[in-house]
């Protein structure tokens, strides 16, 4: 059944002027459409944090080795940005240190895409017009979308809480309901963005962007304070979630702060969803100029993209500088944990632990911009979904022609952020850039197969160009949390960052980045056939 079909079929028949009629079907509509993406989400998020006691004790597995891990913490300013301070050398206290804002910040990126999903991109497809005329109410879409939201972030905060429960209930509660507190708060805020625009990729760039703001507010707090008490830090809603302090005297007050925001922002989300038509915004794009400018595919490629480069070019850059400015502080962090070292050589390879932590590093990277050339490479895929395509190729544009156009900005988009990427880590480090950006640009061919993997999915399974999201997820949360948790070699194989050459080290191989980069240059000739040889969507 198609997703229109789907909402007719759940669409209410009655509910008159009630601005809440029909929620309830819109709320069973949008956990079937999620039947699979939210326990995805909640089972690997909560999983993650849940395992994590166990591979600390083999880490650190006496009092004095995570009393010199919160020694460090407090006297490193750039650990303390990335992580935050440590208020407790318990499992519990480490658990929590490292992984609130980890969790706060995949919380909130499920929140937004949840509420944006069911709002914004609803009305953008038409689908939320044809519920609309079966008598649903004004603000039901926004109540289901928050709703469905809840419901996933309850579901994580109880599977945290369940899971760590052994480390001390009240500590395991209050971390549970931190991150989900923060995942509730950028849903909410999502409602407004969606209100206020035109565009669901706008909305969702904007509760991106705030999100990523916070982070900076909480990093740039945390890095000149030791106790999580700066101003800007408690301008941070991550910052709320690090102050609750889980298992080390729980602040429980703190958990008000994110009540209030949340119905705050709530009731302005509902009364802007009250005062608006269908389709309608608050801020309407502007209109272009008489005359078009742009002659080729090309160029309406960049216009449509050149906002995102932007934004992801400055983020590489700053987080770039953040992880530089770490290097130095790599042995402090590591101190004489053995276990700790192996870790960053499993990440890094077997090479200095300053190299090893910088290779961590440039990895790291490499699998964020993943997430980069999928997001801009699906761009092809919602320009068809939203109809926009059919009239560009009904004029003199090719398929091909009018997908390169797309593609050269995805791939070309990813080189750009690596090397940006790669200046920041010299920068932030003090060293001479060319090893480093060397580093970044091999992280290269790992990424293009994600791009490559995106662009087959929507030539020939477009239904299923959603999965490359699933894929780069995984690759990322293999990368992040897989060796700490020490996961068996065969399943880190999987991805194919993997499979690269650890630089900057002492060996360069060049065969596993050749193949790579040939089963990309394959997987996209295969998605370019495809999308030449089916329909185009409508």
């Amino acid at each position: 059944m198609t997703a229109i079909g789907q909402a007719a079929a759940f669409a209410p028949r009655s509910g008159g002027s009630r601005p809440l009629a029909g929620t309830g079907a819109l709320l069973r509509l949008a956990l079937r459409r999620d039947r699979v993406m939210l326990p995805l989400w909640v089972i690997v998020l909560g999983g993650a944090i849940s395992s994590a006691p166990n591979s600390l004790r083999n880490l650190y597995s006496t009092a004095a080795e995570r009393s010199n891990v919160v020694e460090s913490m407090s006297t490193n300013g750039s650990l303390r940005a990335l992580y935050g301070p440590a208020f407790s050398d318990s499992i519990g206290g480490i658990t929590a240190w490292r992984y609130v804002t980890f969790g706060a910040l995949m919380a909130g990126i499920m929140s937004l895409i949840i509420v944006v999903r069911h709002t914004r991109e609803e009305e953008e497809t038409g689908r939320q017009e044809l519920l609309s005329a079966a008598m649903v109410g004004r603000r039901a879409p926004l109540t289901a979308a928050l709703l469905t939201a809840l419901i996933a972030n309850a579901a994580l905060a109880l599977l945290i809480a369940a899971g760590l429960g052994g480390e001390g209930r009240g500590g395991a509660l209050t971390l549970g309901l931190a991150i989900g507190g923060v995942g509730m708060l950028f849903a909410t805020m999502a409602g407004i963005a969606a209100q206020l625009t035109e565009s669901a990729r706008l909305a969702k760039g904007l509760t991106a962007a705030a999100l990523a703001l916070a982070f900076a507010l909480r990093a740039a707090g945390d890095a000149g304070a030791k106790d999580g008490s700066s101003v800007l830090t408690w301008l941070s809603p991550v910052g709320w979630a690090e102050n609750t302090r889980a298992f080390a005297a729980e602040r429980w007050w703190v958990l008000l702060l994110f009540a209030g925001a949340i119905v705050v922002q709530g009731v302005i989300a509902f009364n802007l969803a009250g005062r608006r038509d269908i389709g309608m915004s608050f801020l309407p794009t502007r209109p272009g100029p008489a005359e078009g400018r742009l002659r080729a595919a090309g160029s309406l490629a960049w216009r449509l993209q050149r906002g995102s480069v932007l934004g992801w070019g400055v983020g590489f850059l700053a987080t770039g500088v953040m992880f530089g400015g770490m290097t130095e502080g790599a042995a402090d962090l590591v101190g004489d944990s053995e276990k700790t070292r192996e870790i960053f050589e499993r990440m890094g390879g077997q090479s200095s632990l300053t190299d090893a932590f910088l290779a961590a590093m440039v990895g790291m990277l490499g699998m964020v911009a993943a997430l980069y050339v999928v997001q801009a490479v699906l761009r092809l895929h919602s320009e068809e979904t939203a109809q926009r395509a059919e009239p560009i190729l009904a004029n003199a544009v090719g398929r091909i022609r009018w997908a390169a156009g797309h593609l050269v900005i995805a791939f070309g988009g990813a080189a750009l952020l690596m090397v940006l990427g790669g200046l920041g880590l010299a920068i932030g480090y003090g060293k001479e850039p060319g090893p480093i950006l060397g580093a970044c640009l091999v992280q290269l061919a790992g990424i293009w197969v994600f791009g490559g993997l995106a662009t087959l999915l929507h030539g020939v399974f477009p239904k299923a160009a959603v999965a490359a999201w699933g894929a780069s997820g995984i690759a990322l949360a293999l990368g992040w949390i897989g060796p700490a948790l020490n996961v068996p070699q065969s399943v880190m194989n999987l991805s194919p960052f993997e499979h690269l050459p650890s630089l900057p080290g002492p060996e360069m191989r060049w065969a596993p980045v050749l193949t790579l980069t040939v089963v990309a240059a394959g997987l996209i000739a295969a998605g370019l056939a495809g999308l030449r040889r089916r329909d185009i969507q409508t």
